[in-house]
C-alpha cells in the first residue's frame, strides 16, 4: 500500500453531570453567560477519537481497535462516566466544563497513549445541537 498515513475513528459514550459557572461570578452573571446550563444538569456524551499512522503491513491496521477502546476507556471514559465533572474529575478541576474544555482535557489525557499511531482528532458531542473538536495535524 503506497498511502503514507491512514486514519481510523472510534466512538464511545459516557454520561455525566456538570454545571457551567464561575464561582467568582454572581448567580445573575452566570445565568446571563451560561443560561440554563448555569445549574446542575447532565448529558449523554459521545466521544470520537481519530488516530493516524502508517498501516502495519503484518496486521493491516493503523492501531488495533481493541487497544484504542482500552486506552479510551482507561484514560478517559472511566474517569468521567457517571461523574459530576465539576467535582469528581481531577483533569477538569478549576475549569468551566464546557464541551470545548472537556474535549481539550480528553485530547490532552489521551494523546500520549496511541504510539506509534498519533491522536489527530477528538470530537465531543454534548447534545444533538452542540459538539466540540480538537484537531492536531
Amino acid at each position: 500500500m503506497s498511502t503514507s498515513s491512514v486514519r481510523i475513528t472510534r466512538r464511545a459514550t459516557f454520561a455525566a453531570a456538570h454545571v457551567l459557572c464561575r464561582p467568582e461570578w454572581s448567580e445573575a452573571r452566570n445565568h446571563e453567560v451560561f443560561g440554563a446550563c448555569s445549574s446542575d444538569h447532565g448529558h449523554n456524551y459521545v466521544v470520537e477519537v481519530t488516530v493516524a499512522g502508517a498501516v502495519d503491513p503484518e496486521t493491516g491496521m493503523v492501531a488495533n481497535l481493541k487497544d484504542v477502546d482500552r486506552i479510551l476507556r482507561r484514560e478517559f471514559i472511566d474517569l468521567v462516566d457517571h461523574k459530576h465533572l465539576n467535582r469528581d474529575v481531577e483533569c477538569l478541576r478549576g475549569i468551566v466544563p464546557t464541551a470545548e474544555n472537556i474535549a481539550f482535557a480528553a485530547f490532552t489525557k489521551l494523546s500520549p497513549h496511541f504510539a506509534p499511531a498519533r491522536l489527530v482528532r477528538l470530537r465531543l458531542t454534548e447534545s444533538e445541537n452542540n459538539a466540540a473538536e480538537v484537531i492536531c495535524e
